[in-house]
């Protein structure tokens, strides 16, 4: 992995903590801090990666798409333009004592998206699942809980259509 110094540059926010692979492609106007991005992986326009965030090698990353603290991504993964990840379960802005929150008030929840699966755009991601190998998220799915390897799931909540086969077009 290369790391870039700090950069808003080319209507680009990239901060000195990022960590880019080889030939990763970066569209414009998308904001990067404390996260990493393997080889070979495409990021499009208006898409932000926050801290402790990671995407695998191979990956493309659409439009849109915000990828929140937490959310590990693996090789080859395909993500839809404007999907959400989410990694608060209980999310408020002001704590018990009526301050606004801080890091300090809550605990990130962890998502994994497998290698090889696909989330269709406007798809929204809670916290605490992972999608499975290969598995295929239909647009505009909520996903809320856990979706097995070579699913298809769809809808909100996401509930799994059918499993494919062993070519992941294969159907079984």
């Amino acid at each position: 992995m290369k790391e870039l110094k700090s950069t808003i540059g080319d209507l680009n926010a990239i901060a000195d903590d990022v960590e880019l692979g080889q030939n990763v492609r970066l569209a414009r106007f998308i904001n990067l801090y404390g996260c990493r991005v393997g080889d070979n992986t495409k990021i499009g326009t208006f898409v932000e990666i926050q801290k402790n965030a990671s995407i695998g090698r191979n990956c493309k990353i659409s439009s849109h798409t915000f990828i929140c603290e937490g959310v590990d991504i693996e090789d080859d993964v395909f993500v839809g333009h404007g999907v959400v990840f989410i990694n608060d379960s209980y999310p408020r802005a002001t704590a018990d004592d009526g301050r606004l929150q801080t890091e300090a008030d809550w605990k990130v929840e962890h998502t994994v998206v497998r290698k090889g699966a696909s989330i269709g755009s406007g798809s929204t991601v809670l916290s605490n699942v992972t999608i499975g190998e290969n598995a295929l998220v239909g647009a505009g799915s909520v996903v809320t809980r856990d979706v097995p390897p070579n699913a298809i799931v769809a809808g909100n909540p996401a509930r799994i259509m059918r499993i494919l086969g062993n070519t992941s077009k294969e159907i079984v």
